[in-house]
Protein backbone atom coordinates (compact mmCIF):
# COMPACT_ATOMS: atom_id res chain seq x y z
CA UNK A 1 0.00 0.00 0.00
CA UNK A 2 1.19 3.57 -1.10
CA UNK A 3 2.13 6.25 1.53
CA UNK A 4 0.90 9.97 0.76
CA UNK A 5 4.19 12.58 1.34
CA UNK A 6 3.88 16.05 2.48
CA UNK A 7 4.53 16.74 -0.64
CA UNK A 8 1.26 14.74 -2.77
CA UNK A 9 3.76 12.28 -3.78
CA UNK A 10 3.52 8.27 -2.33
CA UNK A 11 5.97 6.35 -1.60
CA UNK A 12 6.01 2.69 -1.07
CA UNK A 13 4.69 0.40 2.17
CA UNK A 14 6.42 1.33 5.73
CA UNK A 15 9.32 -0.40 6.30
CA UNK A 16 8.64 -3.60 8.70
CA UNK A 17 10.83 -2.25 11.41
CA UNK A 18 8.10 0.78 11.45
CA UNK A 19 5.32 -1.12 11.74
CA UNK A 20 6.83 -3.45 14.25
CA UNK A 21 7.73 -0.19 16.14
CA UNK A 22 4.23 1.24 15.65
CA UNK A 23 2.64 -2.30 16.99
CA UNK A 24 5.03 -2.46 19.59
CA UNK A 25 4.18 1.17 20.71
CA UNK A 26 0.58 0.84 20.79
CA UNK A 27 0.98 -2.39 23.02
CA UNK A 28 2.75 -0.26 25.74
CA UNK A 29 0.23 2.17 25.12
CA UNK A 30 -2.85 0.13 25.71
CA UNK A 31 -1.03 -1.91 28.51
CA UNK A 32 -0.58 2.08 30.42
CA UNK A 33 -3.83 2.55 29.58
CA UNK A 34 -5.26 -1.14 31.23
CA UNK A 35 -3.14 -0.51 34.30
CA UNK A 36 -5.43 1.70 35.37
CA UNK A 37 -8.13 -0.03 34.48
CA UNK A 38 -10.28 -1.65 38.12
CA UNK A 39 -10.69 -5.50 37.21
CA UNK A 40 -8.62 -5.92 34.48
CA UNK A 41 -5.94 -4.72 37.58
CA UNK A 42 -6.66 -6.74 40.30
CA UNK A 43 -6.78 -5.30 43.47
CA UNK A 44 -7.25 -1.72 42.50
CA UNK A 45 -7.80 -0.27 45.43
CA UNK A 46 -4.13 -1.20 46.32
CA UNK A 47 -2.36 0.73 43.74
CA UNK A 48 0.21 3.31 45.04
CA UNK A 49 2.01 5.97 43.20
CA UNK A 50 5.63 3.68 43.47
CA UNK A 51 7.59 1.49 45.35
CA UNK A 52 6.61 -2.71 46.08
CA UNK A 53 3.74 -1.83 48.41
CA UNK A 54 1.94 -1.39 45.37
CA UNK A 55 -0.28 -4.71 45.29
CA UNK A 56 -2.22 -4.19 42.35
CA UNK A 57 -1.96 -6.29 39.66
CA UNK A 58 -2.42 -6.35 36.03
CA UNK A 59 -4.25 -9.09 34.40
CA UNK A 60 -3.60 -10.69 37.90
CA UNK A 61 -0.49 -11.15 37.30
CA UNK A 62 1.92 -8.29 36.69
CA UNK A 63 2.59 -6.05 39.87
CA UNK A 64 2.14 -2.55 38.89
CA UNK A 65 1.79 1.09 40.63
CA UNK A 66 0.83 4.63 39.04
CA UNK A 67 4.59 5.57 38.35
CA UNK A 68 4.94 1.56 36.31
CA UNK A 69 1.82 2.66 33.60
CA UNK A 70 2.71 5.72 33.16
CA UNK A 71 6.22 4.33 32.24
CA UNK A 72 4.57 2.30 29.92
CA UNK A 73 2.54 5.31 28.66
CA UNK A 74 5.49 7.23 27.92
CA UNK A 75 7.33 4.54 26.30
CA UNK A 76 4.20 3.99 23.89
CA UNK A 77 3.88 7.75 23.15
CA UNK A 78 8.06 8.05 22.64
CA UNK A 79 7.70 4.81 20.23
CA UNK A 80 4.87 6.59 18.55
CA UNK A 81 7.11 9.60 17.40
CA UNK A 82 9.93 7.72 16.44
CA UNK A 83 8.69 5.58 14.45
CA UNK A 84 7.71 7.97 11.70
CA UNK A 85 11.17 7.68 10.65
CA UNK A 86 13.65 4.11 9.63
CA UNK A 87 15.84 4.78 11.93
CA UNK A 88 14.27 6.02 15.41
CA UNK A 89 12.17 2.91 14.30
CA UNK A 90 15.27 0.81 15.53
CA UNK A 91 16.88 3.17 18.16
CA UNK A 92 13.18 2.70 19.84
CA UNK A 93 13.25 -1.18 19.50
CA UNK A 94 17.00 -1.63 19.81
CA UNK A 95 17.34 1.12 22.36
CA UNK A 96 14.39 -0.39 24.31
CA UNK A 97 15.06 -3.83 24.02
CA UNK A 98 18.39 -3.03 25.85
CA UNK A 99 16.31 -0.50 28.47
CA UNK A 100 14.20 -3.43 29.05
CA UNK A 101 17.53 -5.93 29.45
CA UNK A 102 18.27 -3.66 31.63
CA UNK A 103 15.33 -3.50 33.87
CA UNK A 104 15.22 -7.54 33.75
CA UNK A 105 18.98 -7.36 35.78
CA UNK A 106 17.06 -4.55 38.05
CA UNK A 107 14.19 -6.89 38.84
CA UNK A 108 17.22 -9.71 39.83
CA UNK A 109 19.39 -7.79 41.89
CA UNK A 110 16.55 -6.12 43.34
CA UNK A 111 14.96 -9.97 44.44
CA UNK A 112 18.38 -10.87 45.26
CA UNK A 113 19.46 -7.83 47.86
CA UNK A 114 16.27 -7.41 49.44
CA UNK A 115 13.46 -9.60 48.82
CA UNK A 116 10.78 -8.14 50.06
CA UNK A 117 11.50 -4.93 47.62
CA UNK A 118 12.48 -1.90 50.19
CA UNK A 119 14.33 -0.48 47.23
CA UNK A 120 12.11 -1.19 44.40
CA UNK A 121 10.99 1.92 42.81
CA UNK A 122 9.36 0.27 40.13
CA UNK A 123 7.12 -2.71 41.19
CA UNK A 124 8.32 -5.72 39.64
CA UNK A 125 7.67 -9.33 40.83
CA UNK A 126 8.84 -12.69 38.86
CA UNK A 127 6.14 -12.55 36.44
CA UNK A 128 7.24 -8.84 35.97
CA UNK A 129 11.02 -9.96 35.38
CA UNK A 130 10.23 -13.02 32.57
CA UNK A 131 8.22 -10.88 30.54
CA UNK A 132 11.32 -7.87 30.69
CA UNK A 133 13.81 -10.76 29.60
CA UNK A 134 10.91 -11.65 26.52
CA UNK A 135 10.93 -8.06 25.54
CA UNK A 136 14.61 -6.86 25.68
CA UNK A 137 15.17 -9.32 23.58
CA UNK A 138 12.24 -9.58 21.06
CA UNK A 139 12.82 -5.76 20.83
CA UNK A 140 16.17 -5.73 20.45
CA UNK A 141 15.80 -8.56 17.56
CA UNK A 142 13.00 -6.57 15.68
CA UNK A 143 15.33 -3.61 15.85
CA UNK A 144 18.80 -5.04 14.78
CA UNK A 145 17.32 -7.72 12.42
CA UNK A 146 13.81 -5.54 10.66
CA UNK A 147 14.65 -3.98 7.11
CA UNK A 148 18.62 -3.97 7.04
CA UNK A 149 18.10 -2.34 3.59
CA UNK A 150 14.95 0.26 4.40
CA UNK A 151 15.57 3.55 3.72
CA UNK A 152 19.72 2.58 2.75
CA UNK A 153 18.71 3.19 -1.49
CA UNK A 154 19.01 -0.67 -1.71
CA UNK A 155 22.54 -0.57 -0.27
CA UNK A 156 23.57 -3.37 2.50
CA UNK A 157 22.82 -0.62 6.02
CA UNK A 158 25.49 0.66 7.72
CA UNK A 159 25.26 1.06 11.10
CA UNK A 160 27.49 3.89 11.55
CA UNK A 161 25.69 5.80 9.11
CA UNK A 162 22.22 5.73 11.09
CA UNK A 163 24.39 8.34 13.91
Amino acid sequence: MARATRDGRTTGARPRVQLAALVVAGVFLLIGVLGFVPGITTDYGHLRFAGHHSEAKLLGLFQVSILHNVVHLLFGLAGLVLARSVAGARVFLAGGGAVYLALWLYGLVIEAINPAGGANILPVNDADNWLHLALGFGMLALGLLLSDRAGTGGRLDNPAARL
